[in-house]
Parts: C-alpha cells; sequence; structure tokens
C-alpha cells in the first residue's frame, strides 16, 4: 500500500516540475537583471561628478576641512558629541559647524558626486 503513494507522489512531484522550473527560470532572470541594475549604480557612484555648485563651502567649511572634521572624532572613539571639539580645533565654532554638518550631510545624501568626493577625501586623510 505505501509503495502505491509512494508512486503516487512521484507522479505528482514529476506533474509539477515544469512549473517549478518554470518559476526558477523568472527568478534566475530577475535576479540578472537586478544584479545589472546594482552594477550600474555601483559603477555611476565611482564616476559621478558632484553637480555645479555641490561642492562650494557651507558656512565657511568646504569639504575637505568636514571630512577632516568628521574623520577627526576617530580620536576620541567616534563619539559623535565630539564632533564641535574637533571642528573648534580646526577653526570653526559651533554654529557654523552645525551647519556644515547638516548642510554637507544633505548633499552627500543628494549627489552621487558629492558623496564620492566626500569618500575619496576621508579615505586619504
Amino acid at each position: 500500500m505505501n509503495l502505491f503513494k509512494q508512486f503516487g507522489d512521484m507522479a505528482k512531484m514529476v506533474e509539477a516540475a515544469p512549473g517549478l522550473i518554470d518559476q526558477a527560470n523568472t527568478l534566475q532572470a530577475q535576479s540578472a537583471q537586478y544584479q545589472q541594475q546594482m552594477n550600474a549604480q555601483a559603477a555611476y557612484a565611482m564616476t559621478a561628478e558632484a553637480a555645479p555648485g555641490a561642492l562650494e563651502p557651507i558656512a565657511g567649511v568646504d569639504l575637505e576641512r568636514y571630512a577632516r572634521i568628521s574623520k577627526g572624532i576617530a580620536a576620541y572613539g567616534y563619539d559623535a558629541a565630539m564632533l564641535p571639539t574637533v571642528a573648534a580645533m580646526f577653526g570653526v565654532d559651533g554654529p557654523s559647524w552645525e551647519a556644515a554638518a547638516a548642510g554637507w550631510g544633505a548633499r552627500i545624501q543628494a549627489d552621487r558626486g558629492v558623496g564620492r568626493r566626500f569618500n575619496e577625501i576621508y579615505s586619504a586623510v
């Protein structure tokens, strides 16, 4: 009796196989398309140029100084509360630092070219 059940189960599996194969092929094609999109985005991020004017200083703080201050908190265990102290070491007062930090953060998020340039500077300092 059990043998007949096994044959029945095998028949159902063979019957379902074409649908499963089609589903697997569809998923594979979607995965390949997604990978192509991710590769294109990565290539763009690595070569993106900042929009005109996007690298202009904010509150007197240029991108290089912003990157140096951002990296400067490493000496304090990456304690973000120390950013105003590090900014002061670079000659940037509290209100200017607050404006620069908010402005550069927004530009980096909005413009891949600015983000790319920030990463280059941050890695180099």
